[in-house]
């Protein structure tokens, strides 16, 4: 496993996350393209709870707390509880870079981290630390790609009635 350059991309995504969703309007970052996907405020304040209560707690146990239970957690269901969308965008934006440049603080500290230590996992096999710090920079890219295709709606809205087919397809 290329450690740093792991870590690095989890520092690198505070600013592309921070860059994604700057310069929207209070309308833009509550939108919702649809009634079962997230709007900007509600990517970003899943992101600043899963930076505070899963990968870093429960890397921190795999790593150093042997058997310990994970704490629970349920990202979909705060989206709503948390009222997420009800939020302000700095507000939250502050937080999960807060929480990211602790983890990255965190991660700095660790002395010799142990990546194949592992417990078995209740999906199956044995879940190592590097499987959970590999799955937290996936994760952000995960949602860093659900922030472009949201800029994406809010581009094609913005261009009406004029259209963005010349540029392209993926």
């Amino acid at each position: 496993m290329d450690y740093k350059a792991l870590r690095e991309a989890l520092a690198a995504q505070a600013d592309l996350i921070r860059g994604l969703v700057d310069h929207l309007s209070e309308q833009e970052v509550r939108w919702k393209p649809g009634p079962d996907r997230w709007s900007v405020l509600e990517v970003v304040g899943h992101l600043h709870d899963e930076e505070r209560c899963d990968f870093r707690v429960r890397l921190d146990i795999l790593l150093h707390q042997s058997g310990a239970p994970w704490p629970e957690i349920r990202p979909m269901e705060w989206v709503t509880e948390r009222d997420y969308n009800g939020r302000e965008l700095v507000t939250s934006l502050g937080a999960f870079l807060e929480e990211r440049q602790a983890s990255l603080e965190w991660l700095d500290s660790l002395d010799s981290p142990d990546w194949e230590r592992g417990e078995e996992a209740p999906w199956g096999g044995v879940f190592h630390a590097g499987d959970m710090l590999a799955a937290w920079v996936f994760h952000g890219e995960l949602h860093m790609r659900q922030l472009i295709r949201l800029r994406q709606d809010i581009t094609t809205a913005r261009a009406q009635p004029y259209s963005v087919a010349y540029a392209g397809t993926l």
